[in-house]
């Protein structure tokens, strides 16, 4: 089971745009007025196996949160967690981010549900009207992947909007695949595994969650499910 989600389900609070949602689209939207250093969506291939050992590293920061050793970080061990890394959000926005991570509502953060909620704490940190506002997260190794992830989300989102709709998708791959007939069936194909909710738009935790299946950080969990079994 674990933070291995089968085709249909969908992450907790998609149904209805949440205040995190509402964030999350803001601070998008202020980091896509820089622009993307992405070129391609093949540019952004090539990055996967360096995203993926980068987060892979993220598992012993994960293990040392997870007080209790039960591949789970509970509320009380992710607030515990903040305090350690410095991140200065209030109480209210730890519960709402563990609300939108925790995918399986069983009051446990899975790795790969933990690697999102960094992410987006790392996206969030720099709302300037926010009391947290260029916090550091201590971890400038993992903080630069993150950026990366952001950078990738900036180039599928051409109008800027903080989503990522079908039609970009399509656009983006096109870009890359120009004259290949499967391009149309490859877009279509990565979109629906982005778009958990089947709203035709995509933010910034839908397209994390898929990312991390893309690299392989669900097979994380798997192999050690395997080597307990």
């Amino acid at each position: 089971m674990g933070g291995v989600m089968d085709k249909g389900e969908s992450p907790k609070g998609s149904i209805t745009e949440t205040k995190l949602e509402t964030k999350m689209v803001e601070a998008m939207q202020r980091r896509a007025s820089d622009g993307s250093s992405m070129k391609s969506f093949n540019n952004i291939i090539l990055k996967f196996p360096k995203i993926d050992q980068s987060l892979r590293k993220c598992k012993d920061i994960f293990q040392q949160f997870d007080e209790d050793a039960n591949g789970a970080i509970d509320p009380e061990e992710l607030k515990r967690c903040f305090h350690k890394l410095e991140i200065n959000f209030t109480e209210e926005e730890i519960n709402d981010l563990f609300g939108a991570c925790d995918i399986n509502e069983d009051m446990g953060m899975k790795f790969n549900e933990f690697i999102v909620l960094l992410c987006v704490v790392y996206l969030l940190k720099d709302d300037p009207t926010a009391p947290h506002a260029k916090s550091c997260m201590g971890m400038p190794n993992l903080e630069a992947t993150f950026e990366t992830l952001v950078d990738v989300f900036v180039f599928l989102d051409k109008n800027k909007d903080g989503y990522v709709s079908k039609s970009e998708m399509i656009h983006a791959i096109n870009e890359t695949t120009s004259g290949e007939r499967s391009s149309g069936r490859i877009a279509m194909k990565r979109f629906e595994e982005m778009d958990w909710d089947k709203n035709g738009m995509v933010n910034f935790k839908e397209f994390l969650f898929a990312f991390t299946r893309w690299v392989g950080i669900d097979d994380v969990e798997d192999e050690e499910g395997e080597e307990t079994a």
